[in-house]
């Protein structure tokens, strides 16, 4: 059976040419991003999988297992083909009760790069976001001492790129006055458009933003909106939201997540969907 064509087409930002259509390996790891997947195997045939329907962006953490999910990347996929990127986060950490308590202290953010690169089997690191806020989205407060930081390390070599994740508008400014980033990581979807004026904003300046969470947080009436517009087109309510955020904006990179290779297969082809201008003005009365 031939795979799906990888929509989207590839966005390129600095030196990386990255597909539009993303893999986010979080649920990768076990129960509540917690220890190793209960399927081993099977994550790593959903790795490779992605390698083999074309796309050349994977986002994960080191936070995620903790360090379950880059070894898993490691054993997929090392040596990397020069056309796939793996973009990592630091800035959190992981507690007893599988919380993500704030880490961005300078010597916390050395160590979450050090073993980033360990896990991955890498000498740099091709996009590093600092990781903001908390578990309850973003926060206001400085970004200068913990982005220099990074800054410091990018001219040690270890990192590539900059972004920042989980950010206010304000603090996206910051650290754009410090040095150059070439994404912002922020919940975004059809019910939550917070980011509508920073999403243009970063198209304008040749920015990537990067949408998590792309049906989280709907309404039951949210929610059947957008069910009623998927029946109409015979698709599922995920495949609409992922073509919809692609259509939204030409800067948009996604990320979806699965531990499932028949999902991620349905991902893929899902976003390729295209949706029509009524069905476009219909999906944005969601979250207006």
């Amino acid at each position: 059976m031939s795979s799906p064509a990888l929509p989207g087409g590839t966005l390129l930002q600095g030196d990386l040419a990255l597909s539009r259509f993303g893999y986010g390996a979080m649920q990768l790891a076990g129960p509540g991003v917690m220890g190793p997947p209960a399927d081993r195997d099977a994550a790593l045939a959903v790795l490779r999988e992605v390698v083999e329907l074309g796309i050349t962006h994977i986002d994960t953490a080191g936070v995620y297992g903790p360090r379950f999910t880059n070894r898993l990347i490691r054993e997929a996929l090392h040596p990397y083909p020069e056309t796939l990127h793996v973009a990592t986060k630091v800035g959190a950490e992981r507690d007893e009760q599988g919380g993500w308590p704030p880490a961005r202290e300078p010597g916390d953010l050395r160590r979450a790069v050090h073993e980033n690169l360990e896990d991955l089997g890498l000498e740099v690191l091709d996009l590093v976001n600092l990781r903001l806020g908390n578990a309850m989205g973003p926060q206001p407060e400085s970004v200068a001492t913990a982005f220099e930081t990074l800054v410091e390390l990018q001219q040690e070599g270890l990192i590539r790129h900059l972004g920042v994740s989980n950010a206010t508008a304000e603090q996206v400014a910051e650290a754009r006055a410090i040095a150059p980033i070439v994404c912002v990581q922020n919940m975004y979807n059809l019910a939550h458009r917070q980011d509508d004026k920073l999403i243009d904003e970063l198209a304008d300046e040749g920015i990537a933003y990067v949408p998590f969470f792309p049906l989280g947080g709907f309404s039951p009436l949210q929610s059947s909106a957008l069910s009623a517009v998927a029946a109409r087109l015979n698709a599922t309510p995920m495949s609409v939201a992922l073509a919809w955020l692609l259509q939204r904006s030409p800067n948009i990179l996604l990320i979806p997540g699965t531990s499932s290779l028949a999902h991620l297969r349905e991902n893929v082809a899902g976003a390729g969907l295209r949706l029509s201008p009524e069905d476009l003005a219909e999906l944005d009365t969601i979250g207006r």
